[in-house]
């Protein structure tokens, strides 16, 4: 059953406004009545009352019908408002669609025509929720507002503040921290709020792309520079001319690649694989990585050099675990994100669902969270999201099963009929390691002895589109 839907009836003829509220009410549509336009603006806009629509008299005392309607529109308030005129007001009426009003009914009104156009006017209001929900969605995801990286913690409005800084340079950034943590996201937001806005965002992730095809893919190549090279390609330094590269896990690259990705930042110039022509380049370059890079340097494997000419300005977002005052408004933005996608309309989340949200040590970070409220939305019959739609594993009647609390711990197989494929038992254990650790790539990696390469790949084998 749809929710109760609530009508602001601003008339000062008591008698007709007795009538509409009464008819109103009859279609399960609460009515909150008010004789005088400026008492009604005043509680609008100071959210004392939050209407689905308005219907407003055109004549009425203190402020015409006219004159509320815009100055509602000028205070940003854009409620649908049905006005009701009388037969020979048909030309302020159409003064008031132009000022901003969602429809008009002419006097003597005939309620079952007042009726259409009330849930007209609810229709619209919820589409404008559901296209704001959706912009929001799209905003965040590419860092373009000023709210577009959720968090209230100290540690995020320090980075925020920071990012607003540093993005009107053209200093090159590093951006380091855990697996999930939103690298991207940061890297977005200082496109967005730099000159460079209007230019494009390209971003590669090195650890996905094989070696001997990420040269390519930086710089481009000749045409016959190599087996299969049929045509000349540009590379992604130059699709990112005039604006931003980023670079994720930067700290998967070989040494090889290292020493002329130091040349590029240093000369601002490109050759194509293949080519003696250097290319010049107008191109800013944001990296990031889950690895300590200094750790790596250390070790020998991580140019030194390149390092110091990356870390210019070094942003470092810290784990979720170390900001839960974060967890609450991000669980709340990916619920919103994933009502929106499903066309689901869950209202929030239960007490004891916001309790697990707070207890969990969400290793996967901002990722894992957003995948848990993914399928919270989807497993979820009600209209609130309790704890038990968190849960992964379903319980199972085979004798022996583990506990609950065992299940994340436990990998059970059983053959039918026939014997399982080896790739096939394979796939099931990567995935059944993969959400142990939580959806957490690197861990899953030294987990099962593999790099992150052979781990992206195994994941797209199983599931091309979230791995």
């Amino acid at each position: 059953m749809d929710a109760q839907k609530t009508l602001l009836l601003i008339e000062d003829d008591l008698d007709l406004a007795e009538l509409a509220t009464a008819f109103f009410r009859q279609k399960n549509i609460q009515v909150i009545y008010r004789e005088d336009a400026m008492q009604a603006l005043k509680e609008i806009t100071s959210q004392k009352i939050s209407p689905d629509a308005i219907i407003t008299d055109l004549n009425l005392p203190m402020m015409s019908g006219l004159d509320f309607i815009k100055q509602l529109r000028a205070e940003g308030v854009m409620i649908p408002i049905i006005l009701i005129t009388v037969s020979n007001d048909v030309e302020t009426a159409v003064e008031a669609i132009d000022a901003g009003a969602y429809d008009f009914v002419v006097k003597p009104l005939h309620f079952p025509q007042l009726l259409i156009s009330a849930q007209r006017a609810f229709k619209f209001m919820s589409l404008n929720a559901e296209n704001k929900n959706l912009r929001e969605v799209v905003d965040v995801t590419k860092g373009l507002n000023p709210e577009g990286i959720i968090g209230k913690s100290d540690a995020i409005r320090r980075l925020i503040d920071l990012t607003r800084r540093v993005a009107k340079s053209s200093a090159t950034v590093s951006i380091t921290g855990e697996s999930g943590t939103g690298k991207e996201v940061f890297a977005r937001a200082l496109h967005n709020w730099s000159p460079r806005a209007k230019k494009p965002f390209i971003a590669i992730n090195c650890s996905a792309i094989p070696e001997n095809l990420l040269e390519s893919e930086l710089f481009g190549h000749a045409k016959g520079a190599f087996t299969g090279a049929a045509d000349k390609k540009i590379g992604l330094f130059e699709e990112a001319e005039g604006g931003t590269l980023f670079l994720d896990e930067i700290g998967d690259l070989n040494l090889a690649l290292q020493a002329k990705l130091l040349r590029v930042l240093q000369e601002k110039e490109i050759k194509r694989v293949g080519e003696n022509q250097p290319r010049p380049i107008d191109v800013r370059v944001i990296a990031a990585t889950h690895k300590d890079l200094r750790h790596e340097v250390q070790e020998k494997r991580f140019r030194e050099d390149l390092f110091f000419r990356l870390n210019v300005i070094p942003i470092k977002i810290p784990p979720l675990r170390d900001r839960r005052e974060d967890i609450l408004p991000l669980a709340e933005f990916f619920l919103k994100k994933y009502n929106a996608i499903n066309g689901t309309n869950i209202i929030g989340f239960k007490k004891n669902a916001k309790e697990y949200l707070m207890t969990q040590a969400w290793r996967g970070n901002v990722r894992e969270l957003e995948n848990a409220v993914e399928r919270a939305v989807v497993l979820t019959s009600g209209n609130e999201i309790d704890f038990t739609s968190f849960m992964l594993f379903e319980e199972t009647s085979l004798e022996g099963a583990p506990d609950a609390e065992d299940k994340k711990n436990t990998f059970i197989f059983r053959f039918g009929d026939e014997v399982e494929p080896l790739h096939e038992l394979e796939k099931k254990y990567v995935q059944f390691v993969y959400e142990r650790h939580n959806r957490a790539k690197e861990v899953t990696a030294r987990a099962l002895g593999i790099d992150r390469k052979t781990l992206y790949r195994k994941l797209q084998e199983i599931d091309p589109v979230n791995s």
